[in-house]
């Protein structure tokens, strides 16, 4: 049960949900997995190869986020962690690629695309998967980095209150990084790290109220 107080809760609410885009998965030439420390991501990437969305998978993220909000207990590469979910799951591991090398949302894109073309594999449509709380980023990330391939940007059906149903993902500590990933929406437009997003007004009310109430663990200064 979360312990975030009724305004802080409605505030959260409306952010997960801002965060979500209405993206049905499309059959694609490669899905691109991007590493967290939510191995759901990974379960949910099984279930859609083994579906048919795309015959390979690029699994991105190294070791990454150790001293923060984000961090794992893994002493391993988030890349390597996620096939092996993905193997677990019934995915053969030669078609799983592993990019190790990522630290942050544009490298997992960069270095996955370089990765593919070393291979010499064609892509001509992408499918990306990750937590529901960084597909906006994601596609606004993606759409700078690699512009000249369609791309669906997939997470499962949830919502705040049941994404935040483990010990480590609490509501809390997913209250916090949603605030950093919305504020480097903004933050990451204006340095042309991403293309610009809307943030409407209900969103931004949200956002501050939940400053107020203390949660900036992951926010960065602002130019």
């Amino acid at each position: 049960m979360t312990t975030l107080s009724p305004k802080a809760l409605d505030a959260a609410r409306h952010i997960f949900a801002y965060h979500q885009l209405p993206h049905t998965p499309i059959r694609s030439d490669v899905m691109i997995v991007l590493g967290t420390n939510d191995t759901r991501v990974a379960e949910h990437a099984a279930a859609l190869y083994h579906q048919g969305y795309a015959p390979l998978i690029v699994t991105t993220g190294g070791i990454a986020h150790q001293n923060d909000l984000l961090a794992t207990a893994w002493e391993r590469a988030e890349a390597d962690v996620f096939a092996e979910v993905l193997i677990e799951r019934g995915v053969p591991a030669e078609n799983i690629l592993h990019e190790t090398q990522a630290t942050n949302t544009a490298q997992n894109i960069i270095l996955s695309k370089e990765l593919l073309q070393q291979r010499s594999i064609q892509v001509q449509r992408a499918l990306i998967v990750v937590k529901p709380f960084m597909q906006r980023r994601v596609l606004a990330t993606y759409v700078v980095e690699w512009p000249e391939v369609p791309v669906s940007v997939c997470t499962w059906t949830t919502t705040f209150d049941d994404y935040c149903t483990t010990s480590e993902l609490t509501p809390e500590r997913v209250t916090h990084i949603m605030l950093g990933d919305l504020q480097r929406l903004w933050v990451y437009a204006q340095r042309g790290y991403s293309a610009p997003q809307r943030i409407p007004g209900e969103v931004k009310a949200a956002f501050d109220g939940l400053v107020t109430l203390g949660y900036t663990r992951h926010l960065i200064a602002e130019d």
